[in-house]
């Protein structure tokens, strides 16, 4: 009698589970690290139209618009949409909304910035009303 050679069915089997398990710890880990790659490219967009607004500001006597302060109105990347919601004389408000497949990161679909004279807010959101506690905000807020 020959010896067999190869692989049986049961090696192969073994060999899918432990990949399969493999494979449903990692997905997760995974994904929590490219939603966190996406998120700084908010953050990234947010700072830009900070400093765009601050020199607008040092030349007129007004905070300004996404036009005016010649932004663009996606994120470098495009994974958010970004607006001036509100701007006067004393300060503004940003809102990035989150576009296309980062819009499934529920807890920081919307990440939102305001400054009134030298104070500078920031706060995040599953919806328009940026209505996260102090933790997740900071989770939406730090890299």
């Amino acid at each position: 009698m020959r010896a067999s050679r190869g692989f049986t069915l049961l090696d192969v089997l073994v060999a899918l589970a432990i990949a399969a398990v493999l494979c449903a710890i990692a997905l997760p880990t995974f994904d929590a690290a490219l939603r966190k790659a996406r998120r700084a490219d908010a953050l990234v967009a947010v700072v830009q139209i900070q400093a765009a607004q601050e020199r607008l500001r040092s030349r007129t006597p007004r905070y300004g618009d996404m036009a005016e302060i010649g932004a663009v109105a996606f994120s470098q990347a495009g994974h958010y949409r970004l607006q001036v919601t509100a701007f006067d004389a004393d300060g503004y408000a940003l809102l990035a909304t989150a576009i296309g497949p980062k819009a499934g990161d529920s807890t920081c679909r919307y990440l939102g910035a305001r400054a009134v004279g030298l104070n500078l807010s920031y706060a995040s959101g599953a919806d328009a009303a940026l209505g996260n506690g102090a933790a997740p905000n900071r989770a939406c807020w730090s890299l």
